[in-house]
């Protein structure tokens, strides 16, 4: 008869508990698959910078919420960023031949590697560097953004 209370008691508690237990309500994430193509070199790594706001795109780590390189293993390259909260983001690429994770330029900031933007905007010496407003997209879900490396200023 004892055991039987102990019993009675024990499960008592444990649906107790359960009623005192109310659901995590996660914050949804995303994940986002930027492919780079138009890779020239067989050599280095393409570095990546996503961004959720203009301060610092998309040169300066300022407002980076994910970053990180791959070896270059042909003409094109995919890397996923995961856990992305729904929001704005745009990337900016690198084909950083030396290794310095960062984008080699000039005296006059002309490029001296490989650089992409997302949605692939003109990048001259007219337009400047571009801004994040152009180069952003949404992400509520999985999202996948192609991006074309360039070697040289657009005329």
């Amino acid at each position: 008869m004892l055991k039987f209370a102990r019993l009675h008691q024990v499960l008592l508690a444990t649906l107790l508990s359960f009623t005192c237990i109310r659901p995590l309500n996660a914050e949804p994430t995303a994940k986002l698959t930027v492919v780079v193509n138009g890779i020239r070199h067989q050599k280095g790594q393409i570095c990546m910078r996503v961004y959720a706001s203009e301060k610092g795109f998309p040169m300066s780590d300022t407002s980076e919420v994910q970053s990180g390189c791959t070896r270059i293993t042909g003409k094109s390259l995919t890397k996923h960023f995961y856990g992305l909260k729904p929001g704005t983001y745009a990337v900016a690429v690198v084909d950083d031949q030396n290794g310095n994770q960062k984008l080699d330029s000039d005296f006059f900031g002309i490029p001296k590697e490989g650089f992409g933007i997302s949605n692939n905007p003109t990048v001259s010496i007219q337009t400047g560097t571009p801004k994040f407003n152009k180069s952003s997209f949404a992400v509520s879900k999985n999202t996948t953004v192609n991006i074309t490396l360039k070697y040289s200023l657009d005329r």
